[in-house]
């Protein structure tokens, strides 16, 4: 690593002319002409300021730790790592990643190493939206769970897609089609919280638009597995009551109803319209005719995490902790067509 002494001895001036000049102080203490040449051998030398040598001297570390459980090792949710990223770059901050890889007992010991490493707020990024349990992180650190709940809400701040607003906007664009048999295809399991709260959505929206809720027509999965679903969605499919219209809960879901659908020679979205959630890549645009479907805002909601570090490490946020929704917008394609 190129050093002070380095840049000092390559333009032949004393090393606290270099610091000067490199840390913007330099105005009536360095002459005007060395100090151009002490910036042009920086640049030539590829010289990089010591960050670590600057936080002992600032007590500031310019980083920020991320805990992921699995984002960054899957690209489904990786945007909202690039959000995070992105906006720590833009703000002059190191964003430090460790993925546990779906391993829990992991997690106390990556928050250990982190923050022996000075870092100046901590993210815990989950895959799915959950329930987060916050390790023991001194109450100096910001904590900010994005993608997830907090298991103590008064320790840290969160940031979690409106899963209600989504499926509401899905279930109310099929009904503004015309559509009133309209099925939702869920996944079982209290711990998808994501499940409740796009049946509640989905709910609303068809009391909204005069359709009564029919529970029939709410089918639970056990899981997201192609394997899994297409013989189910096949089923309801291939009876002569089928729904017009399917909201799904995932877009792999989706997928699946698609592939029923060329089975059983049905058009989509002629004979059903299809409606998935994610707006995941090489699935939603891939498919023929395209998906419409409600996207989650990963990157948005990175960059969110990001910026409320940054203002509770400035002392700027209040002192209550903020649990923050990001809009899931409906991304409108070709899946969806009158009754």
């Amino acid at each position: 690593m190129i050093t002070l002494k380095d840049l000092a001895a390559a333009v032949g001036v004393s090393a606290s002319a270099v610091s000067l000049v490199l840390n913007g102080r330099d105005t009536g203490r360095v002459n005007p002409q060395t100090a151009q040449r002490i910036r042009e051998a920086a640049h030539d030398m590829g010289y990089i300021p010591n960050v670590l040598a600057r936080g002992l001297k600032t007590r500031r570390t310019h980083t920020i730790g991320i805990i992921s459980d699995g984002v960054a090792s899957v690209p489904f949710a990786g945007r909202m790592l690039e959000g995070v990223q992105s906006a720590a770059w833009d703000a002059g901050y190191l964003a430090m990643i460790i993925d546990t890889t779906g391993r829990p007992e992991l997690v106390e010991q990556s928050s250990k190493s982190l923050m022996q490493r000075d870092i100046e707020a901590l993210v815990m990024a989950a895959e799915y939206h959950r329930m987060i349990e916050v390790p023991a992180i001194p109450p100096t650190i910001p904590v900010i769970v994005l993608d997830g709940v907090p298991d103590d809400p008064a320790r840290a701040d969160s940031v979690v897609p409106d899963e209600f607003g989504g499926a509401y906007a899905a279930t109310s664009h099929i009904v503004g089609a015309g559509h009133r048999r309209i099925a939702f295809c869920t996944v079982a399991g209290k711990h998808y919280i994501a499940g409740q709260l796009r049946l509640d959505g989905y709910r609303q929206a068809l009391n909204d638009g005069g359709i009564t809720p029919d529970p029939a027509l709410v089918i639970e999965l056990p899981d997201f597995s192609t394997a899994t679903v297409f013989p189910l969605v096949k089923k309801l499919l291939d009876d002569p009551g089928r729904p017009t219209a399917v909201f799904c809960f995932s877009d792999r879901i989706a997928f699946a109803c698609y592939q029923a659908c060329a089975d059983l020679g049905l058009r989509v979205p002629d004979d059903l319209s299809i409606v998935g959630f994610d707006d995941q890549r090489f699935i939603a645009d891939a498919l023929r005719p395209g998906l419409t479907t409600v996207r989650l805002p990963h990157f948005e909601m990175g960059s969110w995490a990001a910026a409320q570090a940054f203002s509770r490490i400035q002392g700027e946020a209040g002192a209550d902790h903020v649990a923050h929704k990001v809009t899931c917008p409906l991304v409108i394609r070709e899946s969806v067509a009158p009754l």
